[in-house]
């Protein structure tokens, strides 16, 4: 179900009239996964899927605007209020074959749609009027006892969807679970082999598991599983996680992979793995470029920024990937980033000027459009940064002495004749 701008406390009310009406024809309905743990930890809900014993012909019958996504495996879509709600019908899998998705399905109870799940918190169901809980797994109990623990036979569950081993870094992670021995035992048996998963999928986990939650434990555990160098490539490692544990919570997703990736091992080049993340993460062209941007410009602030002057410091701190790559140099040298901060607050609000003279200003002037002109416009900013101007006549002016200054070198360059140049010189 995805939530449009329909506030929680809606949802939930949108839900249940859609519930109520499959059970006015007859169907039962019942909330469904996520929605159910998540009331059940204290967590509002964002989003609710029902389960029915109607099949998607029926489903269709009673809301004749709802939409077939995945009517082989029982799920329809309905729109209301603003947020689309997903619907399934009760079934049970068949056999997987690609590590992925079942060869057939087959429509059965909430019993058995329960058992075919991945983790018991995962497996419970909830009466959309009464709250009742509805329990065929064992999920609460471990819901209250915080273990992960996958249902039915560990083995089993995870050779059949493979994706369900980065799902449980993401549950243990955001939840504070420890996972169950045997479905741990399970996922290390599984030797880092993602078969079947697309890297689309690869990358939706990973900004989930880096969106909320503890980020330092989904990293040790992508570790530890070697699950790592599915994502990231390269070898397995395991080591300290200093960046990615400072990093501010506010910090999105690529900020977190940047952190993670600096964190991971020096000797090795952080840029070449973000671009080769790129592909194996399926990144779009915005996430690579910020990706690509917080590690470039951490290393920038770590070798460059103390011998810098003020123009070229406040032009990179202009970058609009600054404040992550500054908040991840902030795990690795605090001192330093503390430094930077103190050093850019002195500019409060006006830490990004307006140009005071640009290039119209110029050509107004005569100032013929070429080199000239665009060498200028930079050596007027870089004096206003620097506090030298502080007025669009002052930059005009500042202007023309940079133009003539520049003229004049041009002439005593061209009046040097290399024939008048005495031998080897």
């Amino acid at each position: 179900m995805t939530n449009g701008e329909t506030s929680t406390p809606e949802l939930r009310e949108e839900a249940t009239r859609i519930a109520a009406r499959l059970r006015r024809g007859g169907f039962e309905a019942l909330f469904a996964g996520g929605c159910v743990r998540d009331r059940l930890l204290g967590i509002e809900p964002r989003e609710y899927d029902i389960a029915t014993s109607a099949t998607p012909r029926e489903v269709k019958s009673l809301f004749p605007r709802s939409i077939g996504v995945g009517e082989a495996f029982g799920v329809m879509l309905i729109r209301r209020g603003g947020a689309t709600f997903e619907v399934a019908t009760f079934r049970c899998d068949g056999t997987y074959l690609d590590g992925r998705h079942p060869t057939e399905v087959r429509f059965a109870g909430a019993a058995e749609d329960a058992r075919r799940r991945d983790f018991t918190i995962n497996g419970l169901f909830e009466h959309p009027e009464s709250g009742e809980v509805i329990d065929f797994v064992g999920g609460r109990s471990d819901l209250e006892a915080r273990i992960l623990r996958a249902i039915g036979d560990p083995a089993a569950r995870l050779a059949e969807d493979r994706l369900r081993a980065l799902r449980a870094v993401r549950f243990a992670a955001r939840f504070g679970l420890a996972v169950e021995p045997e479905t741990e035992a399970a996922i290390l048996a599984l030797g880092g082999r993602l078969d079947g998963v697309s890297r689309e999928r690869f990358g939706q986990e990973l900004r989930r598991m880096f969106a909320v939650g503890d980020r330092v434990v989904a990293a040790k555990l992508l570790e530890r599983w070697g699950l790592d160098r599915v994502l990231l490539g390269g070898h397995r490692v395991m080591g300290r996680h200093p960046r990615l544990a400072a990093l501010p919570a506010s910090e999105g997703p690529m900020t977190a992979l940047a952190a993670w990736i600096l964190d991971r091992d020096r000797g090795s080049d952080p840029l070449a793995v973000a671009a080769e993340v790129r592909d194996l993460l399926s990144l779009s062209n915005a996430e690579a470029e910020a990706l690509r941007s917080a590690i470039e410009l951490e290393g920038r602030l770590r070798s460059d920024w103390p011998n810098l002057a003020t123009p070229p410091r406040r032009r990179l701190a202009m970058d609009p990937h600054f404040e992550a790559a500054l908040a991840v140099l902030g795990g690795g040298e605090p001192v330093a980033a503390e430094e930077i901060r103190a050093w850019i607050s002195q500019f409060g609000p006006d830490r990004n000027p307006e140009r005071l003279v640009r290039g119209r200003d110029l050509l107004d002037l005569g100032v013929p459009a070429g080199p000239a002109l665009g060498g200028a416009l930079e050596a007027v900013y870089d004096a206003q940064l620097e506090g030298g101007i502080a007025s669009r006549e002052a930059g005009l002016e500042f202007a023309k002495r940079w133009l003539e200054a520049r003229s004049r070198e041009v002439r005593a360059t061209s009046r040097v004749n290399p024939l008048d140049s005495p031998p080897g010189g």
